[in-house]
């Protein structure tokens, strides 16, 4: 039997979701942590990918101007071939291929990703892995092409990075970018391009999983309508400073300042979980 969820709780884990959703220190682990660690069960996977929405909707309103122009260009493109020649239009394309492995992925994984992916020993073993990928990204990377260089290849690669993220531990953010780093973008392009290309994916699976959050299956906590609603638009707000702060930061900052943060962490809770402080489940 789920235990209903506090209104410390929904606030706090709000809050996790909509500081971390865009840093690449994976969202969905430090909401799992948070929620173990302080309040001794798993907020779950649903009341994780609802209040995601809220986050998406703080990249829906920050980057509306680069959205509309998009999909402008994307339907004038489909309807005249004069007009293909941009890179809004081939960005929407990007988009769009980019999407469908992590569509078809998350489908086909869907019980495994809410269950036992959430187990701490993974999430904690890949917090420090995947703080190893983003080093030896930002290390070898030439980060000598804009956002304007970017290629049809470069969104593959990137839609075929943000499957890893599927496994709470990894990090969309921290995956789409070391992708895009690692075929030689610019970390503000490439970081630019992970926002843009976390939007489909992410709002479909928080409308998804609307359902199994006011009914979660099995054990956890168990959110109301109104503490969702409140949570998603905590996460909302701060995720859209998130967002600002974020891309201000990569202008002149490397990434190694969230490697050294994801081992930190990682190797903590491996300490509590060696020492039985908390549960792995």
């Amino acid at each position: 039997m789920a235990e209903s969820m506090s209104w410390v709780q929904a606030l706090v884990l709000g809050a996790v979701q909509g500081l971390t959703e865009f840093l690449p220190i994976s969202s969905s682990a430090h909401l799992r942590i948070v929620s173990e660690v302080f309040f001794g069960d798993d907020a779950g996977a649903s009341f994780t990918a609802v209040t995601q929405l809220g986050t998406e909707a703080a990249v829906l309103l920050y980057f509306a101007r680069d959205i509309g122009r998009i999909v402008a260009a994307w339907f004038r493109g489909i309807a005249d071939k004069s007009q293909r020649d941009t890179l809004d239009y081939r960005m929407g394309w990007y988009v769009i291929f980019a999407t469908i492995p992590i569509g078809v992925l998350g489908f086909v994984f869907k019980d495994a990703i809410r269950t036992g992916a959430r187990n701490l020993w993974i999430i904690a073993t890949l917090l420090i892995v995947f703080a190893v990928v983003i080093a030896v990204a930002e290390k070898v990377g030439r980060q000598t092409r804009p956002i304007e260089k970017l290629t049809t290849r470069d969104g593959l690669v990137m839609g075929a990075a943000q499957c890893l993220a599927l496994i709470p531990g990894v990090s969309r953010s921290g995956a789409t970018t070391s992708a895009g780093l690692f075929m030689g973008l610019t970390r503000a392009a490439a970081v630019r391009f992970s926002f843009l290309l976390a939007i489909p994916a992410v709002t479909a699976s928080g409308l998804f999983s609307l359902p199994d959050a006011f009914e979660p299956a099995g054990e956890g906590l168990q959110a109301s309508g109104s503490q969702l609603v409140v949570a998603t638009l905590v996460a909302f707000v701060l995720g859209y400073a998130s967002i600002a702060w974020l891309l201000r930061f990569v202008q002149n900052h490397s990434l190694y300042w969230f490697v050294g943060y994801r081992i930190v962490v990682g190797v903590a809770v491996l300490g509590l979980l060696a020492t039985g402080v908390v549960a792995a489940n």
